[in-house]
C-alpha cells in the first residue's frame, strides 16, 4: 500500500545494505533516501553515495553543513540529492554518533538495552533547539535563502520528530512562517487549541 498509494511517491530512509537491495527487489516503486545514521563526515563518502543510483536523496552528516568549498563543486544532479540536516543538536567533537544512532534504532525495534549516556557538553540536557540555533553547523532559513537556494540545493531536513510537540511547533514555525507571522501563528495555535501552558 505503500509504495502504490497513488499520489506521490512514497520513499524510506535507509541505513543497512541489506534492506536497500531488498526494498529495491520488492519494492521499487519507492523512492530511497541514504540516511543520516551512515554518519558520512568525510566527503568522499559523501560524493561515493551521492553516485549510487539507487538513492534520490542522501543526508550528509551535519559537520559537513558549511563545507561549501566541497559542495560548490557538484553537479547539479548531485545538489539535487543532498538533503541538509538544518537543526541538529548534537556536539560537533562528537565521537559516538554511530554509537548513540544505533542505540535509538535498537531501543525503536523494542530491544532492551541500556540506554546511551551522551559523553558530550550538555549532551545530559536532551535536544534544544536554542543550542541547535548555536551549533556552528546549523542552517538558518536567511543561510538557506541567501547561500543554499542560490548554489543549487533545496532539500532540507529537520531534526525531532519524537520530540515534545511544542519543540516541533518552534522549529516549524521557525523554518516555515515569515517572521512577522510568526507570533500570530503561534497565539493562533495556542488560543483555538486552549493550551495551557501552566
Amino acid at each position: 500500500m505503500f509504495e502504490k498509494s497513488g499520489f506521490e511517491k512514497n520513499g524510506v530512509i535507509i541505513h543497512s545494505d541489506l534492506l536497500l537491495k531488498y526494498l529495491m527487489k520488492s519494492y521499487p516503486g519507492l523512492y530511497l533516501v541514504s540516511s543520516t545514521t551512515k554518519v558520512l563526515t568525510d566527503f568522499i563518502q559523501l560524493k561515493a553515495e551521492l553516485d549510487k543510483d539507487e538513492f534520490s536523496y542522501v543526508v550528509p552528516d551535519f559537520r559537513l553543513n558549511k563545507c561549501f568549498d566541497k559542495f560548490n563543486l557538484l553537479n547539479q544532479a548531485e545538489k539535487n540529492k543532498v538533503e541538509f540536516l538544518v537543526n541538529e543538536c548534537c556536539w560537533t567533537g562528537c565521537t559516538d554518533r554511530k554509537t548513540c544512532y544505533e542505540n535509538v534504532s535498537r531501543k525503536s525495534l523494542g530491544e532492551n538495552c541500556p540506554d546511551h549516556v551522551c559523553k558530550a557538553p550538555g549532551g545530559n540536557e536532551g535536544y534544544l533547539f536554542s543550542r541547535a540555533m548555536e551549533n556552528p553547523s546549523f542552517i538558518s532559513r536567511e543561510n538557506i535563502q541567501n547561500v543554499y537556494l542560490p548554489a543549487g540545493f533545496s532539500n532540507f531536513k529537520l531534526e525531532g520528530r519524537s520530540l515534545g510537540s511544542a519543540v516541533v511547533l518552534e522549529m516549524i514555525l521557525y523554518y516555515l512562517t515569515k517572521p512577522e507571522f510568526i507570533l500570530k501563528v503561534r497565539e493562533k495555535i495556542y488560543l483555538d487549541c486552549m493550551v495551557d501552558l501552566f
